[in-house]
């Protein structure tokens, strides 16, 4: 009993506890287990969310430095790169949206907006201790282990587990880093605020011009009616595009005004536009956020597919990286080849990868489902039906795999593993073959020793490649 509670507190527990560091705030507390347990379950899910996060990010970032110059634009910039965690739609009065962008009176409720959702609330001492307290008590077991590896019957039970969960770290400091908006609370009651300063009526306009609402024009809470998947309205892909400010800013730039029957007045700063160009009629001011007409367009941003891929190959790294140099570690401990261990962490390694591609094909399903739904085509509702099936199977292998993993080091610590069967690789050599060490030989000894490092450095190196290259892509998102 003393050796498991050692075990436990020295390698798994350090990182049960670093699990409550990463980002919640669903509106339900159920909401937060599970995207807990889909974390442990599937990390290549959580590194992809992370990492296509970020992309998506600098993505947003460049589309509206390159082509949208409006007032309002750099606010608008920082809000929908902020709120990518969260269901964003638009009221279905089309004309609210364009009032909100065009009319200056509502200019304030984009500062306001911008300035109550652009906080950083996930770094804290609290959190800095707690990811130091992880890396000095892998440093510290990994150390004391060595020593171990001359000793009769020895076991790389603490070592492998450890480095199968050093995924963790990246990850919880990638979050932090990158400091998602997704509380639910406080981004419903800072839309409250800043949906009081939106004008409903334009002061000095000429008498007789029709008042242009703009009450509730961007809704960050969708309902179940506007999504195909309950997922979404937890933390879908951003949705909301730049075409109406895109569309401004156009005009703008041609210097035309909204309300075509005026001429365009030049402002006394030539960075700004005069406020008479931007008042109209709730019909001019539609049309002047309408989007060109194309008789074609593709239902998937520019370049997303690239994002993709670039996220997948990043989380994939992380995770093999990690759970691979477990599996090494088993390995080569004698006696050497597949055993109960690395079994067990080449089956987590395997489901957790599994469960990623089953919910990453069905996020794109449901996209493409909610592309075609209008025309309610077969293979719409045949690959809606394969994404909830997908969806619903990826989330109970999720819980599987989050409890198998647990179970693992349990049982790792616990002795339940130390049976002639386990010991002497069965599993690989086969009951002709197979045998148990008793008394290591130095050449044993040697190649476990380098096995155990090249592991050590395996997953230390992809862990910190992802902080790096997380660290390196975050200058380039909006301030």
């Amino acid at each position: 009993m003393s050796v498991f509670s050692q075990d436990f507190s020295s390698w798994l527990l350090p990182y049960l506890a670093l699990i409550s560091q990463l980002p919640f705030g669903a509106q339900y507390r159920l909401d937060n287990l599970m995207s807990a347990v889909l974390t442990i379950g599937s990390p290549v899910l959580s590194g992809y969310s992370l990492f296509v996060t970020l992309l998506n990010s600098r993505w947003i970032n460049r589309r509206f430095s390159q082509a949208v110059d409006y007032p309002n634009s750099h606010l608008a910039l920082s809000i929908v790169s902020n709120l990518q965690q969260v269901p964003l739609r638009l009221h279905s009065d089309r004309t609210r949206f364009p009032s909100l962008v065009v009319l200056p009176e509502n200019d304030s409720w984009w500062k306001h907006f911008s300035e109550l959702v652009n906080y950083t609330h996930m770094w804290s001492i609290a959190s800095a201790i707690a990811i130091a307290w992880v890396v000095v008590a892998y440093i510290l077991s990994i150390a004391n282990s060595q020593s171990d590896v001359y000793t009769n019957f020895a076991q790389a039970g603490g070592e492998a587990t450890s480095s199968m969960w050093l995924w963790l770290i990246p990850i919880v400091v990638g979050w932090l880093q990158l400091s998602p908006k997704c509380d639910f609370n406080r981004l419903q009651s800072a839309y409250d605020l800043a949906d009081r300063h939106t004008r409903t009526r334009m002061e000095d306009a000429p008498i007789g011009t029709p008042p242009a609402s703009a009450q509730g024009a961007l809704i960050i809470t969708a309902q179940e009616d506007d999504v195909m998947s309950p997922d979404e309205l937890l933390t879908p892909p951003q949705r909301l595009s730049s075409w109406c400010t895109k569309a401004a800013s156009g005009k703008a730039k041609s210097r035309t005004p909204v309300n075509l029957g005026s001429e365009w007045v030049e402002s006394d700063d030539f960075k700004s536009i005069h406020p008479s160009n931007r008042r109209g009629s709730l019909q001019e001011i539609t049309a002047y956020c309408a989007q060109p007409d194309r008789t074609w367009r593709s239902h998937w941003a520019p370049g997303v597919f690239t994002r993709m891929a670039l996220a997948s190959c990043a989380s994939l790294a992380l995770q093999w990286g990690t759970a691979g140099g477990a599996f090494i570690v088993e390995w080569f401990t004698p006696t050497t080849g597949m055993g109960c261990r690395s079994l067990s962490y080449l089956i987590y390694g395997a489901v957790s990868t599994i469960i990623w591609m089953m919910l990453l094909i069905s996020s794109i399903l449901t996209h493409y489902s909610a592309a075609y739904s209008r025309q309610a085509s077969l293979s719409a509702r045949i690959a809606m039906a394969f994404s909830h099936c997908l969806r619903r199977m990826g989330k109970l292998l999720a819980i599987a795999n989050t409890i198998w993993v647990t179970l693992t080091c349990i049982i790792q610590y616990s002795g339940f593993y130390d049976t002639c069967f386990c010991n002497s690789s069965m599993i690989s050599r086969g009951r002709a073959a197979a045998y148990v060490t008793i008394i290591e030989t130095t050449a044993q000894a040697a190649l476990a020793k380098a096995a155990w490092i090249g592991a050590l450095v395996l997953a230390c190196t992809s862990a910190s490649a992802f902080v790096a290259l997380v660290a390196l892509l975050l200058d380039t998102l909006p301030a």
